[in-house]
């Protein structure tokens, strides 16, 4: 299959309130499906890698096998060499690219992993096909992608149901899918992929450092970043409204029992070897 028709709009962007939030993301608390599975001397591809935080988590558990990071925004790509030399991650090594017309050998990768990267693609299908083209005989593709419309928190605040449904017609005018987490296995198995298991996973938002972090993150995304231009742009909302908006997550996160739930949806699919 091609490249997607039209290019994939991301919707986050890569401000600094964004990649902060990547850079909290670790193997423990974004790829424990996927721990189990790792050995030493697998050879890995992280697709998408963002500031490398979790490339360079999970090159340690393959090393010295080696793990490359690809990512489409050159300047991110250099963060995360920074990062995993510092991490110590010396098997890591970071490509700028597309992962679909990159020139990545096919079969090359014993496992090839995305976080968070379905959900921003036009076409997650093919996408996933070009994933399983990377995979070796008997190699592993895994996928972890969030569910917006089964997030839940408390307490109940009009101006984070509004962010929600800002979110929600953001993405979809990007062409995205939003609720990724819960199609997983219906892609997979359109994308040729036969053994295919799903499962969920949560990341729950509830101390004070958490809530700091979550709240503060989408606080600074509705005002600084490509989701809250985007959805100026789109007349979805006012800049004025996004504003509102970040006063809320601003007084969630001071709220001493406010907790948020992410939900994730979850694929390992094993190639046919």
């Amino acid at each position: 299959m091609g490249m997607a028709s039209q290019p994939d709009t991301y919707t986050h962007g890569h401000q600094a309130a964004v990649l902060r939030a990547h850079r909290w993301r670790t193997a423990e608390n974004s790829a424990a499906y996927l721990l189990p599975h790792l050995r030493p001397g697998q050879r890995l591809l992280d697709v998408g890698c963002g500031p490398g935080t979790l490339t360079a988590d999970l090159a340690r558990l393959v090393a010295p096998g080696p793990a490359t990071g690809i990512d489409v925004v050159a300047s991110v790509v250099g963060d995360a060499e920074a990062y995993a030399r510092e991490a110590g991650a010396t098997n890591a090594t970071f490509v700028a690219g597309d992962f679909r017309d990159a020139g990545l050998e096919p079969a090359s990768f014993d496992v090839v992993h995305a976080h968070q990267v379905l959900q921003h693609l036009r076409e997650p299908v093919p996408a996933l096909a070009a994933m399983a083209r990377l995979a070796a005989p008997g190699g592993l593709v895994a996928a972890r992608e969030a569910d917006y419309s089964a997030m839940t928190w408390a307490p109940d605040d009009a101006r984070i149901a509004r962010w929600l449904e800002i979110y929600l017609a953001v993405t979809r005018r990007n062409g995205a899918e939003p609720n990724a987490g819960r199609w997983l296995l219906r892609w997979a198995h359109a994308a040729g992929l036969a053994e295919v298991t799903y499962s969920t996973s949560t990341w729950t938002f509830a101390t004070t450092a958490d809530r700091a972090y979550w709240g503060g993150q989408w606080a600074e995304r509705c005002i600084a970043s490509s989701f809250a231009e985007q959805a100026v742009a789109y007349g979805v909302a006012t800049a004025g409204e996004m504003a509102a908006i970040a006063e809320g997550w601003r007084e969630w996160m001071q709220e001493p029992d406010a907790v948020f739930v992410v939900v994730h949806g979850e694929i390992l699919a094993r190639v046919a070897g």
